[in-house]
């Protein structure tokens, strides 16, 4: 009996449905085979994101070094602190890899950080909660030195870990501050960090100095670990741009030492000083009072001025060499005429000199020396309103001079009136800056010569060593002839010699020095002058030696605190007979020689036999350093056809062996120089000049031998010859 076919609709429909999916899915697999993409997202992509890891490589910061090469400022290695909070870092894991004991690790961390104990168990206990897989300290937890870091660590606190950072470092603390001034670390979108200048040079070039991040691209499993035959794409960090200046850092040292004192002993309201290469308008050193500690920014006022350029003030009698400058280049000048000192009338205004009741009837070159503001009076009568107008435009008064830096002031000559003329003449209603003043001097110092003051040397690519700006020397139109220029050096040299001279107390011992004292009024906020002798602006501009001018030094001292036995003049002359003296000596111009001794111009020996340049060399009247003992020379300094003077230093350098010379005394330019051409690995410590040295006189070294050079400055070596005299003195006799 056959069974009858029944249609079954429930398997049917259940073989349609199955069916219909399988075929969807078929077809999906299909399409994403072919096209790659899924929901519009195209899957390597997606898998490279789920594997591809990225590590950051920091960039440093560019260094800021001066004319020979010294740090400034520069990044170093520092660390930042994070607390691993989260029990996932300890899973499966022997150790303990997370922090548990909140209230343990804060009170610890309270130790080392600027953060309270309770303020740390705020942070880790709110983070604990949000589920939160780490937390960072903010600035409390960043620019941790290598030392803290080990002494965290020696607490052994479980979830405490530590990062490599960068910290910007100003090795030498107050130095310049207010013209290099500081970068701080700021947080950007991504939650990173980066420095940024703030002020001064770290400000002005902060898009050169801040360099790219490099990274390292890589593939990883889901763990993290790199791929078995995964390759890494490294795109190198760029660091950012290094700045040399003209800057000299032992000079800008007996400087910044000077300010300290005087401003210990007088405690002015300011202090400004700036120390000039008159023949090159090279800046070597600047700084200000008060100033700040840069890696601290302890003592940051709200003055942020650098003082030397973007401020103005009305100079006083300093003033008047330009005033002389004038006459005795339009030949009006006669320095054995006589004039009536005391006071000078002009309309319903009387002009007097500073004793008020003057010398009587003196010469214009006595005026000049007992610094009268009546034998200007009358010099500008000889010399001409309209004419001594145009002079002080061509010693750059009134306009910018274009020194390299931002924010330059001007300053404005008073002439609206007879009286505002007469006044400008000594220094008085007129205002310039210090930058200015210096500027105007390098035409007195340097034969008429007027250059152009500058403080980049240049900037280098530290990642390829390319020199990216060079600055150099500028001239400006000579104001005056180089005649006029001599005469006047003599006039500014006989107020410090003559006995009728205001500038007495700046000769200096073993050299010849020649300048203008200066004391002006400091104008009220609400209109008129303050007045008393600690109320006044004492300031003095000099240079040194007279016969050929190696440094220009101007010093501003506002309202020093002064006894009824000191004078305005003290406070100048200490810091510019400290700081000439010693950077005379550092520059090592011979103090016996120099009143015999006339510039040499330097030959050129390179290609020479070694021993007969050497003999060349010392038959000018030059002390000859040799490197090497045999050939021909391949490199000197000085370069052919600068300037020297009689008995000063020469390196000359052939091939061969090396014997190194006794560097007792030398001062450390001398030693980086000698350096720098025999490539030997000299430690240089210290500063001032050379009191030791690892390895005696006439060892023969090589690029492989370590040297040790030992410095000390003036006053140490004289410390130290004391503590040896009183040593002797109290030892046994005979």
């Amino acid at each position: 009996m056959n069974k009858k076919f029944r249609f079954q609709w429930g398997a049917f429909l259940m073989f349609l449905l199955y069916g219909g999916l399988f075929f969807l899915l078929l077809s999906r697999f299909v399409f994403i085979q072919y096209t790659g993409t899924a929901e519009g997202q195209e899957l390597t992509t997606k898998a490279e994101n789920k594997y591809s890891r990225e590590q950051i490589l920091q960039a440093s910061r560019g260094k800021i070094v001066d004319r020979n090469g010294e740090v400034i400022a520069q990044d170093t290695l520092s660390y930042k602190m994070i607390a691993v909070i989260s029990p996932k870092a300890s899973r499966n894991s022997g150790i303990q890899r997370h922090v548990s004991d909140t209230a343990m690790t804060a009170k610890v961390l309270s130790n080392y950080i600027n953060m309270s104990e309770e303020e740390i168990k705020i942070l880790l206990d709110k983070n604990v909660e949000a589920k939160k897989y780490q937390v960072e300290f903010g600035k409390a937890g960043r620019d941790i030195s290598n030392q803290l870091m080990e002494d965290i660590k020696s607490n052994k606190l479980p979830g405490i870990i530590f990062i490599e950072d960068l910290k910007r470092l100003y090795p030498n603390g107050q130095f310049a501050s207010h013209l290099i001034g500081f970068a701080l670390k700021e947080e950007k979108e991504d939650g990173t960090f980066k420095a940024v200048g703030k002020m001064g040079l770290e400000y002005i070039y902060d898009e050169e100095l801040t360099g790219t991040p490099g990274k390292v691209e890589f593939q990883s499993d889901t763990k993290g670990f790199l791929l078995p035959n995964a390759e890494k794409m490294v795109t190198e960090a760029q660091d950012g741009l290094n700045i040399q200046l003209t800057l000299d850092k032992t000079i800008q040292n007996f400087l910044e030492d000077a300010l300290n004192q005087v401003q210990e002993k007088y405690e002015p309201e300011k202090l400004t000083a700036v120390v000039a290469d008159p023949k090159t308008g090279e800046i070597l050193a600047m700084s200000q009072r008060p100033t700040f500690e840069p890696n601290t920014r302890e003592g940051l006022s709200t003055n942020w001025l650098n003082e030397v350029t973007e401020q103005t003030i009305e100079p006083g009698s300093t003033f008047k060499i330009f005033t002389l400058a004038s006459a005795i280049e339009e030949g009006v000048w006669a320095p054995n005429a006589t004039f009536k000192s005391g006071s000078y009338t002009v309309y319903d205004t009387t002009i007097r000199d500073h004793n008020v009741v003057g010398w009587g009837n003196i010469s214009y070159l006595e005026g000049f020396q007992r610094s009268s503001n009546v034998s200007m009076a009358y010099l500008l009568h000889q010399i001409g309103e309209k004419t001594f107008n145009e002079y002080i435009k061509l010693f750059g008064f009134g306009q910018k001079t274009g020194i390299d830096l931002p924010h330059e002031a001007t300053g404005i000559i008073a002439d609206s009136g007879p009286v505002e003329r007469i006044t400008t003449t000594y220094g008085q209603g007129t205002t310039v800056t210090p930058i200015q003043m210096v500027q105007g001097m390098t035409a007195i110092a340097n034969e008429g010569k007027m250059m152009q003051p500058y403080i980049i040397d240049k900037i280098v690519n530290p990642n390829t060593n390319e020199v990216v700006q060079n600055h150099k020397p500028i001239e400006k139109k000579s104001p005056i002839s180089a005649e006029t220029a001599q005469r006047v050096k003599e006039i500014l040299a006989s107020t410090v010699t003559s006995e009728k001279g205001t500038a007495q107390k700046f000769k200096l011992n073993g050299y010849t020095s020649a300048g203008k004292t200066g004391t002006a009024q400091i104008p009220k906020p609400g209109g008129g002058y303050y007045w008393g002798k600690n109320d006044f602006l004492y300031s003095f501009i000099g240079m040194a030696p007279v016969e050929d001018p190696q440094l220009i030094v101007y010093i501003m001292v506002h309202r020093p605190k002064l006894e009824l036995t000191e004078f305005g003049s003290d406070t100048t002359s200490d810091i510019f007979n400290t700081v000439t003296e010693r950077s005379l000596k550092y520059l090592n111009i011979e103090p016996e020689n120099l009143e015999l001794a006339n510039p040499i111009e330097m030959p050129k020996v390179i290609g020479g036999n070694l021993i007969e340049s050497q003999s060349k060399l010392e038959a000018l009247g030059l002390k000859t350093i040799v490197i090497g003992n045999s050939g021909n020379v391949n490199e000197q300094y000085p370069e052919a056809s600068s300037s020297a003077i009689s008995n000063s230093t020469v390196f000359i350098k052939g091939q061969g062996d090396i014997q190194l010379p006794n560097f007792k005394g030398w001062s450390k330019r001398n030693v980086m120089i000698y350096k720098s051409l025999s490539n030997l690995p000299i430690e240089i410590v210290g500063e001032g000049f050379v009191t030791e040295q690892s390895l005696t006189g006439d060892s023969i070294v090589t690029a492989d031998t370590p040297i040790v050079v030992k410095l000390s400055t003036p006053d140490e070596v004289t410390n130290m010859e004391t503590e040896e005299e009183i040593i002797t003195t109290d030892l046994p006799q005979d």
